[in-house]
């Protein structure tokens, strides 16, 4: 006997969906072709989409025929570039014995035709290249990507770092068709209901904790979408699709992690720290001036272990430069446990550098480090009867 739903269970299936974090526009399933898919994926956040589509798979072959894989060529590595590292999708599709495919463009490139047929669907997740309209538009159902984020907030290659960054508390995943154009602006099929998912302790998450919260999430409405059919033509915009003001994610550089000592709070430093670290600046540093005449150069700094402390008493007249290091051993410097290396933020607050790399040196504890770069000045400053020892210019 056939039952025909009512709309009161229409509207108890909708509630049901967003409870579990997504959205949809349409709840009637669409039939389509048995999909044969082609997965282009890197990291972990791709293969546990990659695992949940082959579990999926495996369940119900009579909508997921075949999964092919394809991923970017290793990388050599280490000295003398002897060492290959692969992508890690590379060993995670091996072990689920799919068929893998590494290429470095897809410039002359065509999907490969599996036993049962051509390739008719794309999902490509966390992949890095874009793939032209040349292949979707061969394809029957075209191409699918998940993304970190509740688009149009974040779009670019690294939405999780710039969620942390930002200080949200709140964020999500959207699954949305692949444009032939551009980067994450294709038509979202599914996308976590305003106003998103709780941060798991977003004051000190990390990045690998988001992308794996935020994997299994997106995993889930992937697999979702494919059972639901929502890639089929013609395809809909998600019913609750966001209507926030963009923005942009690009790829995190070295440059983000240089510190702008004039602006950066304290708060804004730890948490660069936490999402992108270590952080970095440039110091002047003398040459040994044996030989000649002393010379300067500016060298980059790694800060590698730092801590927030109260103001060293005696200290309040470095407080109106924030970047210049400085310590409380008188001068000449000698390196003792007792003296340590301090830096104030553009907010007041105090770090205590305890290790630091110079360029073309060695890890070491802050103040060792700083001697043996010849970071400070020459004389040192007097305040309230105290030598205070500080470099000899800001931190740039």
């Amino acid at each position: 006997m056939w039952i025909i739903p009512g709309p009161g269970s229409l509207r108890l299936c909708k509630r049901s969906l967003v409870c579990r974090g997504i959205a949809f526009r349409s709840y009637a399933t669409k039939a389509s072709d048995p999909l044969r898919i082609l997965f282009c994926g890197s990291d972990e956040f791709s293969i546990a989409h990659l695992k949940a589509l082959h579990a999926y798979h495996f369940k119900n072959p009579e909508r997921i025929s075949s999964i092919d894989v394809v991923c970017r060529p290793g990388k050599r590595v280490g000295r003398g570039l002897r060492q290959i590292r692969e992508v890690p999708i590379k060993a995670a599709a091996s072990a689920l014995s799919l068929p893998v495919h590494e290429i470095d463009t897809f410039t002359g490139w065509t999907p490969p035709a599996s036993p049962n047929g051509d390739i008719n669907l794309i999902i490509a997740v966390s992949f890095g290249l874009f793939v032209p309209p040349r292949i979707l538009n061969g394809l029957k159902y075209g191409g699918m990507n998940v993304h970190p984020s509740i688009l149009p907030a974040f779009r670019g290659a690294a939405p999780i770092h710039h969620t942390l960054l930002a200080g949200h508390t709140t964020t999500g995943v959207t699954v949305q068709t692949l444009h032939p154009k551009k980067f994450d602006h294709g038509v979202i099929l599914a996308q976590t209901p305003a106003p998103g998912l709780e941060i798991p302790e977003p004051e000190s998450c990390t990045v690998p904790e988001l992308e794996s919260f935020l994997a299994q999430k997106g995993a889930q409405m992937l697999v979702e979408t494919i059972d639901k059919g929502l890639f089929v033509p013609p395809v809909s915009v998600a019913g609750t699709e966001q209507t926030g003001e963009a923005s942009h994610a690009p790829k995190i550089t070295p440059e983000d992690r240089h510190i702008d000592w004039t602006n950066w709070t304290l708060t804004e430093i730890k948490r660069r720290n936490r999402v992108i670290g270590p952080l970095w600046s440039k110091a002047l540093c003398s040459s040994n001036a044996a030989d000649g005449p002393l010379k300067f150069q500016q060298k980059r700094v790694i800060f590698t272990n730092t801590e927030e402390v109260d103001p060293p008493k005696g200290c309040d007249s470095f407080s109106v430069l924030p970047g210049l290091p400085f310590t409380n051993a008188s001068h000449p410097v000698e390196p003792k446990k007792t003296r340590q290396l301090y830096v104030f933020t553009a907010d007041g607050k105090v770090l205590r550098i305890n290790r630091m790399k110079v360029e073309g040196e060695q890890d070491a504890e802050g103040l060792r480090a700083a001697i043996k770069a010849r970071m400070f000045a020459d004389r040192a400053f007097h305040y309230e009867g105290r030598d205070l020892t500080p470099f000899r210019n800001p931190l740039v």
